[in-house]
């Protein structure tokens, strides 16, 4: 455990590099910040602390994988974690495309095939539509995970999580709860499940809203341009 939390202070000043260019290009990034309603609404990061980093190589340990000096940045690409915020389903379309475009012109590189999270049917399609591989997760998560690095074969990664406002609400809650070790209150649980639903409604009714006043100000175009 000392020489994996030797080796990771070694490496942090690069990996917090790392870190710091790419939350200036989702907080930079003007296509992602176009009024009168921005795609980004916030972006936060971390490092994680040595206490975490310890505590994941024991739980991976019970799950049969020892982590060593020489696997620690393939089996841990989480060190460096970036969570972007936006307020409607729809607006991931861009992020995705931000990401991409970086991808396809090289200046990032994907370590893993993009994922999505989540227990909604109806987002498990608008994921699939992007061709975003997504999984069905019983516990009601929902969120997309990209992992990238600066270049083919680094060792430094950083994990980008987008979700909406809803679902970071349900998730910080949820993680207070169950991380790092699951809570086992039947009540909590059950609440938490509501809670997921209230989320997925409010998100459903922004996209709603948005899509509403897109097709009034149409419509409003169209009679003004008649009336002349």
């Amino acid at each position: 455990m000392d020489e994996i939390i030797t080796i990771y202070k070694e490496e942090k000043f690069k990996i917090e590099q790392f870190l710091k260019r790419l939350v200036n290009f989702f907080q930079d990034n003007p296509d992602l910040h176009k009024e009168p309603l921005p795609v980004v609404h916030s972006v936060k990061y971390r490092m994680k602390n040595e206490q975490h980093l310890a505590d994941k190589v024991e739980r991976k340990k019970a799950l049969g994988v020892e982590l060593t000096k020489d696997n620690l940045f393939e089996e841990i690409t989480d060190l460096a974690g970036i969570r972007v915020l936006h307020l409607y389903s729809e607006q991931l379309k861009d992020i995705h495309n931000a990401i991409m475009q970086e991808v396809n012109n090289g200046d990032l590189v994907l370590y893993e095939t993009p994922k999505a999270y989540t227990w909604d049917i109806d987002l498990k399609s608008f994921y699939e539509g992007l061709g975003i591989q997504t999984i069905v997760k019983p516990s009601y998560y929902t969120s997309v995970h990209y992992v990238v690095m600066p270049k083919k074969g680094s060792e430094i990664k950083c994990e980008i999580q987008v979700r909406t406002l809803y679902e970071e609400v349900w998730g910080e809650i949820d993680h207070s709860m169950n991380y790092p070790y699951e809570c086992e209150s039947l009540a909590c649980k059950e609440q938490l499940k509501v809670l997921a639903q209230l989320t997925a409604a409010g998100t459903r009714l922004a996209n709603s809203i948005v899509k509403s006043k897109g097709e009034y100000d149409m419509l409003k175009e169209k009679d003004e341009k008649y009336a002349i």
